[in-house]
């Protein structure tokens, strides 16, 4: 995908800082989804403390909210770098993974500024904030075995670079396009944030139990897989010939089934919290054959 440079004044910062979970979760992750990742890095003793963690901070039952948007305003909020002019560019320029992030981050900002203002809707920018290995985000702690994730707290897009080395070596799923739809989905959260989505949800999951919420969970996922596809058809000139492989092989890697397969060599549907790879890859795919919003209504229907 040919993308241009990233613009100066976009919010980009490093996430620093330790310490522990903080209150809450930070929405959009592939926490669960990447449980495989996490066991390959630091075995079946990794998997438990996270799980454990998780247990702690709010329990199972509520994971719903803390993949979808969920978060609690008690968290530490992140320490960053400098943000603007030459700031921008000495973290940007940092590596060319940070670089590409940069570009599809500014790319994704100015298309729904323009999508925002065609509706005459108000659109505030999310901030993009970089961390190696740890960070702190204004939902408690990030650490790279959660994947990239958006914190609804500070309206922020975290994420470690890694990621995508791992997204290519280990799922499978190289090529430019395949990371830029990660990055992209991540703005889809900021997206379901400011229309006011990820709220909705997060209410409809503290009234509904474990079954309940993690189903609102997936139709908010697939919700940001459909944005992504948006974002890509707006783009649709940049694309070049076999892109929209990429991304469909990005979403068949990380879709749950996928995954859980992969971990335990059998699927739990009502564990879901992301979807199907066939979900997955539908929802993108609608998004980038229609390049309109308003079809990404996965709350209505079946999915």
């Amino acid at each position: 995908m040919r993308l241009d440079d990233y613009d100066n004044d976009i919010n980009v910062g490093e996430a620093r800082g330790g310490g522990g979970l903080g209150g809450g979760g930070g929405g959009g992750g592939f926490l669960l989804g990447l449980l495989p990742l996490i066991g390959s890095r630091f075995g079946c003793g990794g998997i438990v403390v996270v799980l454990l963690l998780l247990a702690v901070f709010g329990g199972l039952g509520n994971l719903g909210g803390l993949l979808s948007g969920g978060g609690t305003t008690s968290a530490p909020t992140a320490q960053v770098g400098p943000t603007e002019g030459s700031g921008v560019r000495q973290i940007c320029d940092a590596s060319p993974q940070r670089r590409e992030t940069c570009q599809a981050f500014s790319n994704a900002q100015n298309t729904w500024e323009q999508i925002f203002a065609k509706e005459g809707q108000r659109f505030s920018p999310p901030m993009l904030r970089f961390f190696n290995g740890s960070g702190q985000s204004g939902c408690g702690q990030a650490m790279s075995a959660m994947g990239p994730f958006y914190c609804p707290t500070d309206n922020g897009i975290y994420l470690d670079t890694e990621f995508f080395d791992e997204l290519t070596n280990r799922f499978k799923a190289p090529g430019d396009f395949a990371q830029y739809y990660v990055i992209a989905h991540e703005f889809g959260h900021h997206i379901q944030k400011l229309l006011g989505t990820s709220d909705q949800v997060q209410r409809a999951q503290a009234r509904g139990g474990e079954r309940e919420g993690n189903a609102l969970s997936v139709r908010l996922e697939l919700q940001a897989d459909c944005y992504a596809g948006v974002w890509a058809a707006q783009n649709r000139q940049r694309l070049d010939p076999g892109d929209v492989e990429e991304g469909m092989r990005a979403a068949q890697a990380i879709g749950d089934d996928t995954l859980q397969k992969e971990a335990q060599g059998r699927v739990v549907p009502d564990s879901f919290t992301h979807g199907t790879s066939a979900q997955r890859q539908t929802w993108l795919r609608r998004g980038m054959e229609s390049g309109d919003p308003a079809q990404c209504d996965t709350f209505s229907g079946a999915i």
